[in-house]
C-alpha cells in the first residue's frame, strides 16, 4: 500500500468520524469547546482527503471529483479507485 493511499484511508475515516461527532454535538449539548476542536480537525482531514486522492496515480477522474464531497467523499473516492494487488 502506498503512502498516499494509506493517508487517504486514514483521512477519510477521520473526516467521517469528526463530521458525525460534530453533528451529534450540534443535536445534543452543543458545547462550543467540542465544536472548536472538531471543526478544524474535520477541515484538515477534508483537505488531506482531496490532496491524497489527487496524488493517486491510477485514480480516475471520478475518484478525484468524489473526494471533493465533504464528509463521505473520501470513502467514495476509495471505492472508486481501481483495486490494487
Amino acid at each position: 500500500m502506498s503512502g498516499s493511499l494509506r493517508l487517504l484511508r486514514i483521512a477519510a475515516g477521520v473526516e467521517l468520524a469528526t463530521l458525525i461527532m460534530m453533528l451529534a454535538n450540534l443535536a445534543t449539548v452543543h458545547w462550543p469547546a467540542v465544536s472548536s476542536l472538531l471543526g478544524p480537525t474535520h477541515g484538515a482531514a477534508y483537505l488531506l482527503v482531496v490532496v491524497a486522492a489527487a496524488q493517486q496515480p491510477a485514480a480516475p477522474r471520478s475518484a478525484r471529483l468524489l473526494s471533493l464531497l465533504p464528509g463521505v467523499g473520501g470513502l467514495l473516492a476509495l471505492r472508486a479507485l481501481p483495486t490494487q494487488r
